[in-house]
């Protein structure tokens, strides 16, 4: 089981998300997500990693993505955008099996839902949607599928207590994962950070959640 620490860096709270992806790129703990889990189906391997930390009441996350094909036909929130260039984190709160998972498309449309199970959810309302502060490096306007490499990036905050996270009270650590795909794309990918040891691509998996610990203020 892989694990990080989620950096405490005070400044983010200062400043425009924009400004902030500078901030994470440089001073927030890196990682790559790069397990190959079905290499025999989906051997595709695009470049992938994330810069994490936290402020006072957000999580900031800082996706970077180099590969073949792009596509953001998604433009709404709570559509499905796991079809398109998508970036993806679960996380559940320790001792829990209940488990919340956040997508989304390369111009930051997002679909996120609180789980009981793989089946019974519930959806984000559209104003906890509108909580979630995106920033990304493209156009944020839907497209078809483009040829070629590209490469984007899309940086995130999203609020403690959209996690059923306490910002004053934060638990020493949870688990999660953060993933990529992108289903109907020329060149389907499925990557992870922590490893998924299942017969086919599935990211709802809580027992496959990798550690998360916090840094306290």
């Amino acid at each position: 089981m892989k694990t990080l620490t989620v950096p405490l860096l005070e400044t983010l709270d200062a400043c425009h998300l924009s400004a902030a992806a500078d901030i994470l790129k440089h001073h927030a703990r890196h990682e790559t997500i790069d397990a190959l889990n079905w290499p025999a189906t989906f051997p595709g391997k695009p470049l992938a990693a994330f810069d994490i930390a936290r402020g006072a009441a957000e999580l900031y996350l800082r996706y970077s993505l180099h590969g073949p094909s792009l596509r953001a036909l998604s433009a709404h929130d709570g559509e499905h955008v796991h079809t398109d260039s998508c970036v993806e984190f679960f996380m559940r709160r320790n001792g829990e099996m209940n488990y919340l998972n956040f997508e989304f498309n390369c111009i930051g449309t997002c679909y996120a839902e609180r789980h009981r199970t793989r089946t019974d959810s519930t959806p984000l309302t559209p104003g906890e949607y509108r909580r979630i502060r995106r920033h990304t490096s493209l156009p944020p306007t839907p497209f078809a599928e483009k040829k070629g490499i590209h490469a984007w990036q899309l940086t995130l905050a999203i609020p403690f207590d959209l996690m059923n996270l306490d910002p004053d009270a934060l638990p020493e650590k949870i688990f999660g994962n953060f993933c990529i795909c992108a289903d109907e794309t020329q060149h389907p990918h499925y990557l992870t950070w922590n490893p998924v040891d299942l017969p086919r691509p599935d990211y709802h998996c809580p027992e496959f959640f990798g550690e998360i610990h916090f840094q306290p203020a």
